[in-house]
Parts: structure tokens; sequence; C-alpha cells
């Protein structure tokens, strides 16, 4: 198991300084892991990503949300065709970087939508990730679809709803990523979607209900990592939190960031990585009980 930390925790841009001041955070607070957020994959030098993650010894996923010109579930095929070219430079870059596994709002629009989804809306998206699975297997890459609440998508915003379109995508290589923040929303419970989502499950985002420091809004994590640890989840397990003082004002706007609940990414990310491990534990002693 990695235990990691979103990009946008440290920097709000990707270039070579952003990089090397994300792999150098996330390597100071003790994570494995650096998830690298595809804000624009063509923008990218994956080989560049990779000798920098090599220097510092931190290994990467990545994961990023589609916007409606590039919105996969869209009705309109041509509309469809540019999420998926997107994302096939989105796999090929995450290859590039070393990276096993690509992650997020990968199958729809990351927006509020004012309609359910259409058929037809869903029959696009779930044909373009089953080619999109077949090009991210030859290349040792995995999908996972994250889980998100009703203002972001309207394709699945529970765990059985994320089940029930990976029944309609078909694909062995497109899987579900689940984030404490939107189940917080969603669920019924914290438990009961980890265990549903059962093997289908290989991603996890750990956030706090307002996207502040963990352990001091509403996520009932206990239930949560209990969970996990009854499913024997080994993936990866990454920390992600927004903040005006290091992202874009118009990345602040897109997420929502109404209200900074902190300022120091160093001490957010050590307090983050402590936590999640301390977690972890706490339910592995659960064993000699």
């Amino acid at each position: 198991m990695q235990i990691g930390v979103h990009g946008l925790v440290f920097t709000g841009t990707f270039d070579e300084a952003g990089l090397q001041t994300a792999i150098a955070g996330t390597q100071q607070a003790g994570f494995d892991l650096l998830e690298l957020p595809l804000m624009d994959p063509f923008a990218i030098d994956g080989a560049l990503v990779r000798r920098m993650l090599d220097d510092h010894g931190v290994a990467m996923t990545s994961s990023l949300g589609l916007d409606a010109a590039h919105d996969l579930s869209s009705e309109d095929a041509a509309v469809s065709r540019e999420g998926e070219t997107l994302l096939e430079r989105a796999i090929d870059v995450v290859a590039e970087a070393g990276g096993a596994h690509l992650c997020g709002v990968i199958y729809s629009a990351m927006q509020k939508y004012t309609t359910p989804a259409t058929e037809a809306g869903r029959a696009n998206s779930a044909a373009a990730l089953r080619r999109l699975a077949d090009r991210a297997a030859a290349a040792g890459v995995t999908l996972s679809l994250e889980i998100v609440n009703r203002y972001e998508t309207n394709i699945a915003n529970t765990a059985r709803g994320g089940l029930r379109f990976l029944e309609e995508i078909g694909h062995d290589n497109v899987h579900l990523h689940l984030d404490t923040y939107h189940m917080n929303i969603e669920e019924s419970g914290m438990l009961e979607p980890v265990l549903d989502a059962g093997e289908r499950l290989r991603y996890v985002h750990i956030g706090e209900s307002h996207r502040g420091y963990l352990g001091t809004g509403s996520v009932d994590f206990g239930s949560f990592f209990r969970g996990l640890a009854r499913l024997g989840y080994d993936g990866p397990i990454v920390f992600e939190s927004f903040s005006s003082a290091v992202v874009s004002e118009s990345l602040s706007n897109t997420l929502g960031i109404w209200r900074n609940l902190w300022e120091d990414s160093d001490d957010l990310a050590a307090h983050a990585n402590r936590f999640i491990r301390d977690q972890l534990r706490s339910v592995e002693t659960i064993a000699l009980h």
C-alpha cells in the first residue's frame, strides 16, 4: 500500500518549477507517491516527470477532471471524441512518467448538470472507456472512475451507481475510485460503500468534509478505514485538499474554494500523512482484540 498526496496541496502550476515544488513537498512530508493532476496532458513532459520523480525516490499516479468541451458522456459524438483524444494523451503521459494509474472524473465533465444523463450519453462514455481501457492496459496503466457528488457529475454519485456503470462499460481494466469527501455527501455511511465496491475499488482519496485538516470535520474516517481493512485493500490512498493560497484564482473558483482552511502546505501535508498512517495502524490493532 502506498500513501500519497495530491499535487495541488503544494502548487497550482506544473511546469518544471512547480513539479519540483510538488515532488519535494511530497518527499518532505513522508508520502510514498505524488498524484499529478493532468490539467493539460499535452503540456506535460512525461519523461521529465519520470526523471524528477526518480531523483527523489517518489512514485506517482495521475488524475484529471474533464470539462464540457471534452465531455465523454456528451450526446455529441464530436465532443465525446475530443474527450477520448485528451484521455489517450493522458494515458500516454502516465506511462511515460512511469505511473500505473489514471483516475478522476474521466467519464463525464466535472460540472453541475441540469438534467439527468441520457442513455445515449452514458453509452458514448462507456464505449469510449472500453477503447481507452484497451490502450491503458497495453501501456500498463489502470483506469479508475472517481465517484463524485451530484454537483460534479450526473453519471454515478455512489459506489453502487459506479458499479452499475462499470457493468455498462464491461472492461476489467476500469475500476472504482472512492473519495471520502464525496462519500460524506452522497452515501448512507462510510463502511458499506467500501464493502460494496469490493475488488473493484482500486483507488482512494482521503478528504475532510470541508477540505481542510483531517479529523476536524464530519467525515467518519474510523468506519471508512475499517472498511478498507475488512476488504484487504492495498491500493493507493491519497490525501486531497485545496486552498487558494496555493492554486490559482480560476482553479479556486472551479473547485468552489470560497474560504481557506489552511495556508501552510507543509504543515497540512505532514499532518495528513500522520493521520492516515495512524488510522491504518489503528484498524490493524483490531485483530489483536
